[in-house]
């Protein structure tokens, strides 16, 4: 499916907005073996449950009229947040130098999000985008379907 070829040594980041896996490759590029670097959780639980107020109203200048303007959807923004703050990670990282070679997988919202947000240093050592939600899956399965084996 993506056929990969990843580096011994390779950071790769396993996100979706509200988890995220930071691996290493251990192995080489034809035999890959992810290890856990660190894991990140971010509580966000849904807008009904973060939100208390009602969606506000405004009146037309000309009519008068009045309309409900659209609910803040805050379980979106910590989503949002949630990329900068990887985004920010990563660039210590790379500005560390504790990577040179970068594989990004998220939903493909997610990866909007995080592209959006990533500086040039880390965009430079950008080897893959997967625009798939693998963060439920485990390492071996993440390893397989990044590199086609048995895929």
């Amino acid at each position: 499916m993506h056929g990969l070829r990843i580096p011994h040594n390779a950071f790769v980041l396993v996100g979706d907005g509200e988890k995220a896996l930071f691996l290493r490759n251990e192995g080489d590029e034809v035999h890959p073996n992810f290890e856990v670097d660190r894991t990140l959780d971010q509580e966000n639980p849904p807008t009904h449950e973060q939100g208390t107020d009602r969606p506000g109203r405004m009146a037309a200048p000309v009519t008068g009229r009045r309309s409900a303007l659209e609910e803040t959807d805050w379980h979106r923004l910590e989503k949002g947040r949630f990329a900068k703050d990887l985004a920010d990670r990563l660039y210590k990282r790379a500005h560390a130098g504790r990577f040179e070679h970068l594989v990004i997988v998220a939903p493909p919202r997610t990866l909007g999000d995080l592209r959006g947000q990533l500086h040039a240093e880390v965009r430079s050592r950008l080897l893959a985008e997967v625009a798939k939600d693998l963060t439920g899956h485990p390492i071996d399965r993440i390893e397989a379907i990044l590199t086609d084996d048995a895929a």
